[in-house]
């Protein structure tokens, strides 16, 4: 087993918008460069050409790994820069142990450094391929399009509970035909006057699937309110706007669900992550965005874990033993997209579900078994992208007589 080399500078960068600042120390942790950079590709090249000549043998060492870091992050990369990252916790932490209480982004640079220089289970960071990056961007301007969604049709139900709860309680607003209803007619007089046929023609006019229901609910929940509320001539138009909105959202989404699928798909890895039982292409694209594309620089499937937050970290004081949690610093959108994928597994893969219903039977809960079935597939994943090997049933092994 061969011993790591260690290099003979660290050079740590507190990250900023506009601004970074940089501290190089070397073994004995003495400064030998101090020096506050702008977000600049010319005055980032300058840093970095100014530390090889202090030592060609430098770690890089960041408290960021996205945003403002971007473009050093690239430059270092192209310059066969090596680089880890420290989280922001990790360094608050460990300044708690410098002397004095103040806090700049000089003192911040040089914990970095120093946590670099005297840490051995920090990973190298990678800027991720081309793909990964694109999926990125992708997948989280999805996540703002469905956050906001989201966000409209609750506007939707508190504007309506406001003036007409009976259409509210009626309504499932996930469902085209009931967000075009309310383009439309959103009040009980006006869809009274309108009648269930009337309705039911309007509603097929505009293609919407089942629009006797949709009709017939309306006008139901229209006859059960003779009442007129005060407000309701401006909180109907409310209405009217906010479903156009969603509407219009439901059509961008499905148009950035098209541009991942087809992105994705060109990945190298792509069609491995398929084989898998509970992946499609958006989760498997949020789970390449997460990882960078290249899970090898993790290491192994345990650190994997670590970062997905499914590996749980022990938390014992005192008399209390065996208090495992889910560790504070992990990627949600890597679990969530694990933990979505198990669930989907469940009703296709016998495996899964003989796994998820054993852990069942231990006594953990739905969302324990899920998580612990999340892990489980997370080594079958590794072991999938690291040999890039499709994925196949596995029978277990008869005992022998």
């Amino acid at each position: 087993m061969t011993e790591a080399v260690v290099p003979r500078i660290w050079a740590g960068v507190d990250i900023g918008k506009e601004h970074h600042h940089c501290v190089v120390i070397n073994d004995n942790g003495e400064r030998l460069l101090s020096r506050r950079v702008r977000n600049d590709e010319t005055e980032l090249l300058a840093l970095i050409a100014d530390v090889a000549a202090v030592d060609t043998d430098a770690l890089w060492a960041i408290d960021l790994n996205s945003g403002g870091a971007a473009l050093l992050i690239g430059l270092l990369a192209n310059h066969d820069q090596e680089l880890v990252y420290i989280t922001g916790l990790k360094v608050h932490r460990a300044a708690g142990t410098c002397r004095g209480e103040g806090k700049t982004d000089a003192k911040d640079a040089f914990v970095i450094a120093d946590q670099a220089r005297v840490r051995r289970d920090l990973g190298p960071l990678r800027a991720g391929d081309e793909i990964a990056v694109d999926l990125r961007t992708l997948t989280n301007r999805r996540t703002d399009l469905v956050c906001d969604r989201t966000r409209a049709i609750n506007r939707i139900r508190h504007q309506l509970l406001e003036y007409f709860p009976a259409l509210e309680r009626s309504l499932d607003l996930s469902r085209k035909g009931h967000l075009l209803l309310l383009t439309e007619h959103q009040t009980p007089d006006g869809i009274r006057r309108l009648g269930e046929q009337r309705l039911t023609r309007w509603l097929r006019h505009r293609k919407v699937r089942k629009a006797e229901s949709v009709a017939h609910a309306a006008v139901e929940a229209a006859a059960a309110q003779h009442t007129t509320l005060p407000g309701q001539k401006l909180a109907a138009a409310m209405v009217e706007r906010l479903a156009k909105g969603v509407i219009a959202l439901n059509t961008e989404i499905a148009e950035i669900d098209a541009m991942i699928e087809e992105r994705f798909r060109q990945h190298r890895l792509a069609e491995v992550i398929l084989t898998l039982p509970g992946f499609g292409p958006t989760l498997a694209a949020e789970f390449l965005a997460a990882t960078g594309g290249e899970t090898t620089a993790f290491g192994s499937a345990d650190r994997l874990a670590g970062y997905a937050g499914l590996a749980p970290v022990p938390r014992d004081s005192g008399r209390i033993r065996g208090n495992l949690r889910r560790p504070r610093r992990y990627h949600r959108g890597l679990l969530r997209a694990c933990y979505l994928a198990a669930s989907a597994s469940l009703p296709n893969c016998p495996i899964s579900k003989a796994y998820y219903q054993r852990k069942r039977a231990e006594g953990k809960r739905h969302e324990q078994a899920l998580l612990c079935l999340a892990r489980r597939r997370l080594n079958v994943l590794w072991a999938m992208l690291r040999d890039n090997a499709r994925y196949h049933d596995s029978p277990p092994i008869p005992v022998a007589a």
